[in-house]
């Protein structure tokens, strides 16, 4: 089955199985959203996004068009570099027509958002007449979550332990990050570094690794992968597989995938964390933020930090993810964004965490006790953790001396 791109110009967008919108595609390659009326009217409706959160609690209406590209929380929806790539190219469609790599991606996306061609004259069997998207769009392509610097694909954990990604590329509760052609141990690096986060009392959702050669199902393109690969439990599917809503900070700000290094900083993030989640969630943040600097993890931009709806409106900090040291690969490499106005990874100090509380009008009291607590914890579990011998010994050491002398700086500074 495929969609015909001359008669689709509308996906209807839902939330929880309910119509909340609809994406129109207009002339001059514009698209605009708007919501459902019921929608709009429903005090008790679930959230969407907080960049459509008015200052009075109500739902703040799209007034203009994107050209090319999607409205940016929908654009955020899809991946990003190799992967969208390799999905645009399976659905048959160019890379940069989101709107077309929506409809064929949008059965299975993040949180609870399900998007699906509004026209019923547009799910038929394409004929075949050649277009400038190269054809219809496949409705069958592999699906993706929560993109990232790697492949990762959707797959459903087998009773014997093997990960298989399924034909159609439906559904399955689990991610599948398959290793990098251009660093090593990657998958090992990110398994150790979760492993660590939990045992200081962050939460991080259940990893696995797996072999590559335990894996049904892959593309071609992983035909020729060796070593590991690592699977990580979906936190926005319950334990039933049910979606549970959630958007990253990039979709938050209302900022594109492209400026996720950009515009904002970490106390851009802890201001919301404060009005939405309160104390708790500050606090939380900072202890990953401070974890990250420790570990040398360089990489916690914008869609590396999400918001989860389990009860459909309220959000909370999601669990962690995409926590590894990519300092063994990027020796000198900065901090995604700024931390009380600094990018360094071979400190934290008072004076940062000062302006770091000040800029997010948040109180500075429990902050610095946070950090240096967080830094005891990580000393102490890092000695202790077992998953560290599955590392390279020059990626161990690199990791070992930086958590070492940045903890140590932190003790100093105190």
């Amino acid at each position: 089955m495929l969609f015909n791109p001359e008669v689709l110009n509308a996906l209807a967008v839902r939330l929880h199985g309910r119509r909340i919108g609809t994406i129109h595609k207009l002339g001059g390659d514009r698209c605009f959203f708007s919501f459902e009326q019921d929608y709009l009217d429903d005090a008790g409706r679930e959230t969407l996004s907080l960049s459509f959160k008015g200052r009075s609690g109500g739902v703040v209406v799209p007034t203009r068009a994107s050209v090319a590209r999607l409205p940016v929380f929908f654009s955020n929806l899809l991946p990003e570099g190799h992967l969208r790539e390799y999905l645009a190219a399976r659905a048959k469609v160019k890379p940069q027509r989101e709107f077309f790599l929506l409809a064929a991606l949008g059965a299975d996306l993040p949180g609870a958002i399900m998007v699906e061609p509004d026209q019923v004259e547009a799910i038929v069997p394409y004929p075949g007449k050649e277009s400038h998207f190269g054809g219809g769009v496949q409705k069958t392509v592999l699906r993706f979550s929560l993109a990232g610097i790697q492949l990762k694909f959707s797959a459903i954990m087998e009773a014997s332990g093997g990960l298989t990604i399924p034909a159609d590329g439906m559904g399955g509760s689990w991610i599948v990050k398959l290793p990098s052609g251009r660093f090593p141990a990657v998958p090992e690096n990110e398994y150790a570094m979760m492993a660590l986060a939990r045992s200081i009392g962050l939460q991080a959702p259940r990893t696995e690794l797996i072999d590559i050669g335990d894996i049904g199902g892959l593309p071609s393109v992983a035909g020729s992968m060796e070593g590991k690969a690592l699977a990580v439990r979906r936190f926005d599917r319950d334990a039933e597989g049910n979606p549970v809503h959630m958007e990253d900070f990039a979709q938050v700000f209302g900022i594109y995938a492209a400026d996720k290094y950009r515009r904002r900083s970490y106390a851009n993030i802890a201001a919301v964390l404060w009005m939405e989640t309160g104390e708790s969630g500050v606090h939380e943040f900072l202890r990953r933020l401070a974890f990250s600097v420790l570990i040398g993890n360089a990489d916690m931009h914008l869609k590396n930090w999400s918001l989860l709806y389990p009860d459909r409106r309220a959000p909370l900090l999601s669990p962690a993810y995409d926590l590894l040291s990519t300092l063994p690969y990027i020796p000198d490499d900065k901090l995604a964004l700024t931390f009380g106005g600094s990018r360094s990874l071979n400190e934290i100090t008072p004076e940062q965490v000062r302006r770091f509380a000040d800029t997010a009008r948040v109180p500075t009291a429990p902050l610095w006790k946070i950090i240096i607590e967080t830094a005891d914890r990580t000393v102490s579990a890092w000695e202790e953790l077992a998953e560290k011998d599955l590392l390279p010994s020059k990626i161990r050491a690199v990791i070992n001396s930086h958590i070492l002398n940045v903890a140590g700086a932190i003790t100093a500074s105190g």
